[in-house]
């Protein structure tokens, strides 16, 4: 029996996320054209889909930690980039610290969070844990609409200011560049992450968690540890975010669609993979507003109907999501 599940795992290992040469000259192109985008573009809008598509990216290969690699579907992830958003913004507002501060304690309050609710939710599986996710999702909502010094119901706005140090400027054009940083870092801490010790053991409890038990995974730990780092790059870039659009109010954080939409990124791209999350974010986003741009108030809602519609295809035509189109294309030519 024992033997059994050590192939198993040695099987997952095999199966781990390898470097492949054309990897690298992808990423190479990609991050050349992102380099010299705004030099060519110098349209705000067609910026601003570029952060946003660079924000979701993010968002997806943060949640992946937890969807992919541990197989934990969670669709309360809006609940730590609200916090984020809103631990940002009300320093910045009540004690104005700088976001270059505020950010990264944003994370560090999703993560302590994530810690707390991780404790209960995370014995859970399947539906089970997908249903509490969105529990704590409604519970968190709840509580800041009834708290007057987070604005209530009513939000909280950044001051209007033109200052480097305070994250905030009159151009959007130097969010591009903050996106920009944060996107190579979250790649970065994904890659990283996914190749330790820590990744092989999540892909080890994602394909057997009894079977990694008995060869003495501290499956709990990593569980933990999976959730708690997803939730921390969240929670930073809900902290840009907030900086980024000026405004958060309960409704715009903590929303059961925005939780959706990060979800939907990392499996139209293809979960468990580093390069599906943004891969989905770059073909859905632009897309998804190009569509609403194009219908105008008439289109209202259409973003979403062409995330489902986007997913059913995938779903029926690329059941592990479009970053398996290169590799089927690979194998059929050899």
């Amino acid at each position: 029996m024992f033997s059994s599940q050590r192939k198993d795992v040695a099987e997952m290992k095999a199966t781990a996320p390898t470097g492949q040469p054309w990897i690298k000259w992808v990423l190479g192109l990609v991050l050349l054209g992102l380099i010299v985008f705004p030099f060519i573009v110098t349209d705000p809008y067609s910026q601003q889909i570029v952060v946003m598509a660079l924000m979701y990216g993010a968002l997806g290969a943060a949640w992946n930690l937890v969807g992919g690699f541990l197989g934990r579907v969670s669709f309360g992830h809006a609940v730590f980039l609200g916090l984020g958003a809103y631990t940002t913004l009300l320093l910045l507002h009540h004690a104005h610290l700088s976001p270059w501060l505020g950010i990264p304690l944003g994370g560090v309050v999703a993560a302590v969070v994530a810690f707390v609710v991780g404790r209960p939710t995370l014995r859970l599986t399947g539906h089970y844990f997908a249903m509490a996710t969105i529990a704590v999702l409604s519970v968190a909502q709840l509580l800041v609409v009834n708290w007057d010094w987070a604005g209530g119901a009513t939000g909280v706005e950044a001051p209007i200011a033109n200052s480097a140090w305070l994250l905030l400027f009159r151009s959007k054009a130097p969010y591009y560049w903050i996106a920009f940083a944060l996107a190579l870092f979250t790649l970065w801490a994904t890659i990283a992450l996914v190749r330790s010790k820590t990744g092989f053991y999540w892909r080890a409890i994602n394909g057997d968690e009894a079977a990694a038990r008995s060869l003495g995974v501290p499956a709990e730990r990593y569980k933990m540890r999976a959730f708690v780092l997803s939730a921390a790059l969240t929670g930073v870039w809900g902290g840009f975010y907030g900086v980024y659009i000026g405004f958060i109010d309960p409704d715009s954080a903590f929303n059961l669609t925005l939780s959706v939409q990060i979800v939907l990124v990392a499996i139209l791209g293809g979960v468990g993979s580093i390069a599906g999350p943004w891969l989905g974010a770059a073909v859905l986003i632009p897309l998804a507003e190009g569509t609403r741009v194009a219908l105008g108030s008439s289109g209202q809602g259409m973003d979403l109907l062409l995330y489902g519609l986007a997913i059913v295809l995938v779903s029926l035509f690329l059941p592990s999501g479009l970053i398996t189109l290169r590799l089927r294309r690979g194998s059929a030519r050899s």
